[in-house]
């Protein structure tokens, strides 16, 4: 995959396919340490340590349209190029955290691409599952919580288009701020 917010798009896929009801992406750049960590974690079926093996396998999956799964794999391999490492912590009935660190400035590092569009189009498909996205820099926090848009918005969904751009804007202006996501 070309950048990160492709890889973090297939990451989340897996979780919407384990029938997540909240799905949290925590995002964290530390330019002092030169680390970055990707962190997902789900509240559906969760795995076994059986599954949890298996999903490292590319010639593993899930899906009955095709006999490879290379979401995770491929993700394991750019992270390990930047001297990184991935863990995988679930059970089953009660979800999943999928952990990343790797090397910020690393040569091979995908670059971020764009996170705004990513998580606003996993909002806007997925209009029943709840997201939180925290992306932390040097700079400061940026949060964003369906949950508290939700109960804002009241009977306006989420997936209205002009709610939609707010979002868009909002996740945008607030990467701006600190700095994040910048490749």
């Amino acid at each position: 995959m070309q950048d990160l917010s492709l890889f973090l798009l297939d990451l989340v896929q897996n979780s919407i396919r384990a029938g997540a009801g909240l799905v949290k992406i925590d995002i964290h750049e530390n330019e002092k340490r030169d680390w970055l960590s990707i962190d997902i974690a789900d509240d559906g079926r969760g795995m076994d340590d059986k599954t949890i093996k298996m999903v490292m396998d590319p010639f593993y999956t899930t899906r009955t349209t095709r006999k490879v799964g290379l979401g995770i794999p491929l993700f394991v391999a750019a992270v390990e190029r930047c001297q990184g490492n991935v863990t995988i912590e679930s059970t089953a009935g009660r979800g999943t955290k999928l952990k990343s660190g790797f090397l910020l400035r690393h040569v091979d590092r995908p670059p971020f691409g764009r996170l705004d569009s990513t998580v606003t189009t996993l909002i806007m498909c997925n209009p029943g599952i709840d997201f939180v996205y925290c992306h932390k820099t040097d700079s400061g926090i940026f949060t964003l919580d369906t949950r508290e848009i939700r109960e804002i918005m009241g009977e306006i969904p989420l997936e209205h288009p002009d709610v939609i751009g707010w979002i868009e804007t909002y996740i945008r202006d607030g990467l701006k701020e600190i700095d994040g996501g910048v490749s």
